[in-house]
């Protein structure tokens, strides 16, 4: 950083000096023309700044500090900087206790982030308010090393009589401003402050020297931030793909694209924003915070494209996935097939039977974010069908061909849910597999993982799936040797995921990894108007499963099916409808003691999965529950305790029917149940 300083030359080379600054500082308030051969320019033009800003020149001190949160906030904000330059700061602490002087680091305002130096100075400093959390730019106290280097944007010495404000004339001081080393941005100020005694022409040399030691610090650590980030990011950017990708930095600035990433922007421009050609040297996102989408996003960027890349939890920059649309024949001719031809390509989504606007909103979101390959989360209840979704998301991308894995992270001990994702090798632990085994991780590489009830992962096994996802390979239990691996990440859950980052049940660089984009599919509650189509097309599906004539519900069967509130939802229905088919009962008036024993038991709280119990009578309520314990009885002897299986004939979570058991003092059964079976192989 170069001195710059017009007539440096001039300063203190005579007594009198000081006589002639205060002079023309008085003729200045009083309103007269003047000029001094004492006086620098640099000093002429900042005091005429403070007459335009109205500064009080009888000022004695800096206006209060900021208040302890806001501090804490502002120093938070500028973190970057305060941790380049505490130890360059913490160098020159013997210097300045030596000499009698304070080192004063502020933010571009002029905000003072701390201070360093003798302590007999820094209490004078303190009755002026220089201290941390005050402001010491020109409109807060007039002429001052700090506001006005922040000013001219160059280094500047201020001494004594050349303060604006007429209680802060008996110290002197030196500054210079600290400019960033990527956009050379004034980031803050490094000041030296003493009483006018301890001039020394020095100080000037002493504040540019530390502040370039600290701009060398911020642009190593800029690098290592980059660097960090294109590691994270480098398997996106050379993994096949046939989408465009764009590595953005933590500010909004592209750093590095794929080879399809031009091809993708050349689409946009000739089929979405008319002839504007985009490039990517010219593209920004705009600075991102940890827990939001980019400030100023440009309208043709789709939020669900972004995705934030973070390291230690913290936002080091942002993955853009621009999807490439493959055209497509129509009669001998080929077109670029855009959002609404692709919506006619069949799928699994064509599956999800219902017309309800909040439904097919969400078919067409999961339709849509098929086309890239960012991870999504599925918000939901229980039971209304997200996994159809995942298999939907995963047939209508690119790599529908490949694997789609799906793993239930609730219900599991979390050994058990360890080896079930990440596989483990041969002798790893007693009654291991000869050979070892593969990790549902492993078997979707190049597929879809789905993990489901993500909420319910161990908080301590979340870093180890977090390691996965950011560095896309995978350890065996028990082995040292990581394996390459690469899917597209779905997952879902009926949790609340903020609340639980929150609560501290839930990681909040996992959250922000797995919820790049997120679909939420509506309960059956609010779509009741798709009762009867829903009814219809599952009755025909029950129908074949069993080998059965499809039966026709009554218009008062559909009536009373749609007067309830289906809190388990369509899993519920499911059930339901399976128990009418094969019994031949009906629904005549749900929610009441009368209705048959089939919709009884899953009014109950079996099929709820939130403990609820319907009816007023205690006697009812004895009744359900000893229908629910008889179903559960059932349904382990059926499946000879597979856990799984057993869940899933009674249209409940694994983890539910686990709660279950212990409500029941079932647990017991299960063993004996898979031991039977056993003996009778």
């Amino acid at each position: 950083m170069e001195l710059r300083d017009d007539d440096q030359s001039q300063m203190f080379s005579r007594p009198e000096r000081d006589r002639d600054v205060m002079n023309h500082w008085e003729r200045l308030l009083n309103g007269e023309e003047c000029s001094s051969d004492a006086l620098r320019r640099l000093i002429d033009d900042s005091w005429r700044r403070c007459l335009n800003a109205h500064v009080d020149p009888g000022k004695y001190q800096a206006p209060p500090p900021l208040s302890e949160n806001s501090l804490y906030s502002l120093q938070q904000k500028h973190g970057d900087l305060l941790t380049a330059s505490t130890p360059v700061m913490a160098m020159a602490r013997d210097f300045l206790a030596e000499t009698g002087t304070i080192m004063v680091l502020t933010d571009h305002s002029g905000t003072i982030l701390s201070l360093e130096g003798d302590p007999a100075t820094r209490d004078e400093g303190a009755m002026m308010n220089m201290m941390p959390g005050a402001s010491w730019s020109e409109t807060a106290c007039g002429t001052n090393a700090i506001g006005t280097a922040i000013a001219v944007r160059h280094p500047v010495q201020i001494h004594s009589a050349e303060h604006y404000c007429a209680g802060i004339k008996r110290w002197t001081c030196s500054s210079t401003v600290i400019l960033d080393p990527y956009d050379n941005s004034v980031l803050g100020a490094i000041d030296v402050s003493g009483l006018q005694q301890t001039y020394n022409k020095h100080s000037l040399a002493l504040v540019v020297a530390t502040a370039s030691k600290i701009e060398g610090r911020l642009a190593k650590h800029e690098m290592g931030i980059r660097f960090r980030l294109l590691e994270r990011c480098m398997h996106r950017l050379t993994h096949s793909t046939s989408d465009g990708v764009i590595v953005f930095d933590r500010r909004g600035n592209p750093v590095k694209a794929n080879e399809r990433a031009e091809q993708a922007l050349n689409q946009l421009s000739e089929g979405r924003i008319g002839s504007r050609k985009l490039d990517i040297a010219s593209l920004t996102l705009g600075h991102a915070t940890d827990d939001g989408l980019p400030a100023g996003l440009q309208g043709w960027i789709a939020p669900e494209w972004l995705e934030p890349v973070l390291d230690n939890g913290q936002r080091i920059g942002t993955l853009l996935t621009i999807p490439i649309f493959k055209p497509r024949s129509v009669q001998g001719t080929t077109m670029p097939v855009g959002a609404t031809s692709v919506a006619h390509e069949p799928s699994k989504l064509d599956c999800v039977v219902g017309k309800d606007p909040v439904l097919m909103e969400a078919v067409e979101r999961a339709r849509h974010l098929s086309r890239s390959n960012v991870p999504v989360l599925l918000l939901g209840e229980t039971g209304v069908g997200k996994e159809v979704f995942a298999k939907g998301i995963h047939d209508c991308g690119s790599a529908k061909a490949a694997p789609f894995v799906a793993v239930n992270c609730g219900g599991l001990s979390r050994e058990l849910l360890a080896t079930e994702l990440f596989g483990y090798a041969e002798g790893s632990f007693t009654g291991a597999r000869r050979g070892g085994m593969m990790g549902k991780i492993e078997a979707a590489n190049g597929g879809t993982l789905f993990l489901d009830e993500l909420g319910e992962m161990p908080l301590d096994m979340q870093p180890h799936l977090l390691r996965v996802l950011e560095e896309g390979e995978i350890y065996r239990l028990g082995e040292n040797t990581p394996r390459k691996v690469k899917f597209r990440l779905i997952a879902a859950t009926n949790r609340d995921l903020r609340k639980e980052v929150t609560d501290g049940r839930f990681r909040m660089d996992l959250y922000y990894r797995v919820a790049v984009t997120s679909v939420r599919i509506p309960p059956l509650r609010e779509r009741l108007g798709d009762i009867p189509v829903l009814s219809r097309a599952l009755m025909e599906k029950l129908a074949a499963h069993h080998g059965v004539p499809v039966p026709q519900l009554t218009a008062s069967e559909i009536s009373e099916l749609s007067s309830y509130s289906w809190p388990g939802n369509v899993r519920e229905l499911r059930n339901i409808l399976e128990s009418m088919l094969l019994t031949g009962e009906r629904p005549r008036a749900l929610m009441t003691p009368e209705a048959p024993r089939g919709i009884q038991l899953f009014d109950a709280p079996l099929a709820t999965d939130h403990g609820m119990v319907f009816g007023g009578e205690t006697r009812e309520n004895r009744r359900l529950e000893e229908a629910e314990r008889d179903a559960i009885l059932g349904a382990i002897d059926g499946s000879h305790g597979n856990m799984a299986l057993a869940a899933r004939s009674l249209g409940i979570a694994k983890s539910t029917l686990y709660l279950k058991l212990k409500k029941f003092g079932l647990d017991a059964l299960v063993e004996r149940a898979r031991e039977v079976h056993a003996k009778g192989h």
